[in-house]
């Protein structure tokens, strides 16, 4: 059995940048710069169904900010 068929019993917490963009970092490592908790732990299917039910534009923030701006300006 290869080591990414074994199954992964740690506990992980879902996080978010500045960019609102999502990911999953192992529950017991401090986490990295520019990436804070976003409240959701536990196995990694479980982080990974919240992620692509919260995540719904893949877009970074400030793409989307930029993308909004000529809608904002028209009115």
């Amino acid at each position: 059995m290869s080591w990414n068929e074994e199954e992964d019993n740690r506990t992980y917490q879902v996080v978010v940048n500045e960019e609102e963009q999502y990911s999953l970092w192992p529950a017991e490592k401090e986490l990295p710069l520019g990436w804070r908790a976003e409240g959701k732990t536990g196995l990694k299917a479980e982080c990974l169904a919240h992620i692509n039910e919260v995540w719904t534009d893949m877009r970074p923030l400030s793409l989307r900010q930029k993308m909004d701006q000529p809608a904002a300006t028209q009115d």
